[in-house]
């Protein structure tokens, strides 16, 4: 089964908490165990799982990857976001996660989030679930 989420994002560039949409989607759908894939369909953002507790770890995440692939630098694409497609290339478009007593394993500082790189713009995420 593939669910879809979607979202606006609201800056160019963002960490978006999706974790409650994705508890949602396993809650909706009963599913209790198993695993779930969450996918963005997209080249210029990413998924990834890191802390929630400290809005500051976003924001250095973020800064930390401006500064390793700086927007307006000399690339070659035309468009004018190279940046957004190495930085999403840097952090990945999916991740896997475990599903156990209906919700996923996630650790107790750990959110699962949209990476925006391109934004605002509005976004779809995939999740594809496996029960067991």
């Amino acid at each position: 089964m593939i669910k879809r989420l979607e979202l606006k994002t609201s800056a160019r560039t963002q960490l978006v908490d999706i974790t409650a949409q994705v508890k949602g989607i396993l809650r909706n759908e009963n599913i209790t165990s198993g695993m779930a894939f969450v996918y963005v369909p997209h080249t210029t953002c990413g998924i990834t799982i890191n802390e929630n507790a400290d809005p500051s770890v976003k924001d250095d995440i973020l800064r930390c990857l401006e500064r390793l692939v700086p927007q307006g630098d000399h690339y070659r694409h035309a468009e004018g976001n190279a940046d957004a497609h190495i930085k999403a290339t840097l952090v990945g478009s999916s991740v896997a996660l475990i599903i156990e007593g209906g919700a996923p394993v996630l650790g107790q500082w750990q959110a699962i989030y949209l990476a925006e790189f391109d934004g605002p713009r509005k976004r779809s995420v995939l999740v594809k679930i496996m029960t067991s």
